[in-house]
């Protein structure tokens, strides 16, 4: 990554870190289980907007500077779309010919030691209770293709800052983002197969489950025994699937808009 870029990235995840800073407290575990010295793929539960902010922050304290993969319409947009080109993060075509492109720049980030952060799930979670639903391949397919290591992190805290869809930010009374860096998921049963859509749907499947399994312990409490699947409830799989601080109906059905957040199927 040239200087120029990591200047700009330094710039600004200095604004960032210091509005996380007064936004919200921070409680950081597992950061022992990063790797060191060898590019991984970091896969995040997601439940608001600030998420990407959240797990950037814990990343960048350690000194590692993560490439998110994000809707390539967001590269397109004025000064967003300035700000992700500048800091090197990398878009994501939902189709057509541009669609493997992503995971070509993702592999050169992981060869040159980066990190890489996919949202397996694709876009916030539909889930009425914010827990994780059914996953998306993009993460896998990263990893089957390069063998790199699979970091599950959970987070929860930052949607009572900035709730799923919300206008503004609640500040008061002030709130604390836990975050939780697990154990690599163990892929090993995968690796040295075809990425053939079932194995791609095991791998995630085990991907989800970790992420899952930690977020449990975060929040104190089971997730529901079936993992919410858009598909079964007349929702997309990305995009926005209510209004802006609207709330949700009573049959779970939504309304659908733009998206936020990238992933690869």
């Amino acid at each position: 990554m040239s200087l120029g870029t990591r200047l700009f990235f330094a710039v600004l995840a200095g604004v960032a870190r210091s509005a996380m800073n007064v936004l919200t407290g921070k409680e950081w575990h597992g950061l022992e289980k990063l790797p060191v010295g060898e590019g991984f793929i970091v896969v995040p539960n997601h439940c608001t907007e600030i998420d990407p902010i959240v797990v950037g922050h814990m990343l960048y304290n350690q000194n590692i500077m993560p490439h998110f993969l994000a809707k390539d319409g967001l590269f397109r947009t004025p000064v967003l779309g300035a700000v992700l080109r500048g800091a090197h993060q990398i878009p994501v075509e939902r189709s057509g010919a541009g669609a493997g492109q992503s995971l070509t720049v993702a592999k050169r980030v992981l060869d040159g030691g980066g990190a890489v952060v996919v949202y397996p799930e694709g876009t916030l979670t539909r889930d009425p209770e914010l827990w994780p639903m059914k996953g998306r391949t993009g993460a896998a397919r990263l990893a089957l293709s390069t063998g790199a290591k699979v970091i599950p992190v959970a987070h929860w805290g930052a949607q009572e800052v900035f709730p799923r869809y919300a206008k503004s930010f609640k500040i008061f009374p002030r709130k604390t983002a836990r975050v939780v860096v697990g154990d690599p998921v163990d892929l090993s049963e995968f690796m040295g197969k075809t990425g053939d859509k079932a194995t791609l749907e095991a791998m995630t499947e085990v991907i989800m489950a970790d992420i899952t399994a930690m977020l449990e312990t975060l929040r104190g409490e089971k997730a529901p025994a079936q993992r919410w699947d858009p598909s079964k409830h007349n929702q997309a799989s990305h995009g926005r699937f209510v209004e802006r601080g609207a709330s949700e109906n009573k049959t779970g059905k939504h309304d659908d808009g733009t998206t936020e957040t990238g992933d690869v199927q």
